[in-house]
């Protein structure tokens, strides 16, 4: 006895394909235990039409050749459990999820699937100051110029200020200390985003705290780096910064500008006009990762977070 393959079942023969992709498009903005629910399926049931939903949806997207990536890093349970995600930059999509954490072995997994073949013709890589990262992309790609990511770097000059705001809050004592007291989003914030009291508060505490003023405006300043189109002005810029920290006791920034100088040919690759790519897409992407790890709190299928990860920025079916 034969069995005919009928084209608009779906894998599990109980549904159509077509049923199946409307179940995946609900999942895309919705927990499967909502669509179990509002379509008296099993949560089972719903999560395996997801999965072949999102692998029609991978197979349509075809296999990469990317120009310029992105490399970047999501925990995936607590305990330093680490997964590598790279995108396509220019195309706006992650197109690779894996590894075991963020060693340059992980790494080196990503550009075995890619091929030797596609892997030369990367030319740009945009990635964090990891060093692992660095080391992997130059084993394997080694044409392509690296480009450390903004929002990284400013992550880091984030958190130098928040050790001076530690600092400060440790060396005062009373009325001087309910000023900074509560006030780390507000100084970590970019000023367009503060509203109402939360700014009122950022102009008290700058104007009674010199130290943290001067770190402030400082950190402000350090995006500009970003605006030079020429490397020669850009290293001027740093140069100038970086001379504002004499005398001002601020240690956590002198680290910061010897990391920033250890990485330098990473940072002025950006002055380059061939280099001046989208860098808040993997930002951008991290934050939806995260959205949808909140949405499966709790699930353990890591097949299928690597599943939503990468047709997270792809068109519906």
């Amino acid at each position: 006895m034969k069995r005919e393959r009928l084209e608009f079942l779906a894998d599990n023969p109980f549904y159509t394909r077509r049923f199946a992709h409307l179940v995946g498009r609900r999942c895309r903005s919705a927990t499967i235990k909502e669509i179990a629910d509002e379509l008296n399926l099993g949560w089972d049931a719903v999560k395996d039409l997801d999965k072949q939903y999102m692998r029609a949806q991978l197979r349509r997207a075809g296999t990469p050749g990317p120009k310029v990536i992105g490399i970047d890093e999501i925990s995936v349970r607590k305990g330093h459990s680490y997964r590598i995600v790279v995108s396509d930059l220019e195309r706006r999509r992650p197109m690779w999820f894996g590894g075991t954490d963020r060693s340059e072995a992980s790494l080196d997994e990503f550009y075995r699937f890619l091929g030797e073949k596609k892997a030369k013709k990367i030319r740009l890589a945009v990635m964090d100051m990891w060093k692992a990262f660095r080391n992997s992309t130059a084993r394997n790609a080694p044409q392509a110029a690296i480009l450390f990511d903004k929002f990284h770097v400013m992550r880091h000059l984030g958190e130098a200020l928040d050790q001076v705001r530690k600092s400060e809050y440790a060396r005062l004592d009373g009325k001087s200390r309910t000023f900074i007291k509560g006030q780390k989003y507000a100084l970590l914030s970019h000023p367009q985003n503060l509203e109402g009291s939360a700014r009122k508060n950022l102009k008290l505490l700058l104007a009674a705290n010199k130290r943290l003023n001067t770190a402030y405006v400082l950190k402000e300043s350090f995006g500009q780096l970003w605006d030079y189109r020429r490397e020669a002005w850009a290293r001027k810029f740093f140069d100038n910064w970086r001379a504002q920290l004499k005398w001002q006791r601020l240690k956590p920034y002198e680290k910061f500008a010897e990391m920033i100088e250890r990485h330098w040919d990473g940072l002025a690759a950006y002055c380059r006009p061939e280099n001046k790519v989208s860098l808040g897409f993997v930002e951008g992407l991290n934050n939806k990762i995260r959205v949808l790890q909140r949405r499966a709190y709790g699930l353990r299928d890591e097949e299928y977070l690597r599943l939503k990860v990468l047709t997270c920025m792809l068109p519906k079916l």
